[in-house]
């Protein structure tokens, strides 16, 4: 699984002229499951996230998980982070993300790995043309992709 992790003090998603998710500090995640995920991607992801050290501590060092500062996650589904071709051509193609049954069954798992962790999770629409407002905080943005090695 793919994912951009934005630090931010507030984000919303709205679809269709209805806001579907928006919180206020925490994280803005999209996320894109890739052909041949499972839960256990979903999982580590989610996890990984969840334990993120980047809000600041009392001596203004990022060293906080979203937890202690009493975060929220807006999850938001983008299959074009599976993106490829881009080297030889300027139109991406969309072929390396999950068929889209897979993909929403580990959206929605992501998402429930975040629950589990007592974490509040507000989401976007699976699929839906989806508009998303943010304001990034620092700025902060971190990519994950679980098929990388570190």
């Amino acid at each position: 699984m793919r994912a951009v992790v934005q630090r931010v003090s507030e984000a919303s998603v709205t679809v269709d002229g209805r806001v579907t998710g928006a919180i206020g500090r925490g994280f803005l995640v999209l996320v894109c499951a890739m052909g041949g995920d499972s839960e256990k991607e979903a999982e580590k992801l989610a996890r990984k996230i969840s334990a993120l050290r980047i809000f600041k501590d009392e001596v203004g060092k990022m060293n906080l998980p979203l937890s202690a500062v009493q975060g929220s996650v807006l999850a938001v589904s983008q299959f074009t982070l599976a993106a490829q071709g881009m080297e030889s051509g300027n139109r991406p193609g969309f072929s390396h993300a999950a068929p889209p049954d897979v993909g929403q069954r580990l959206y929605e798992h992501f998402c429930a790995i975040f629950r589990a962790e007592g974490l509040a999770v507000e989401t976007g629409i699976f699929a839906a043309d989806m508009q998303v407002d943010l304001v990034n905080d620092g700025p902060v943005t971190i990519l994950f992709d679980t098929a990388a090695k570190d």
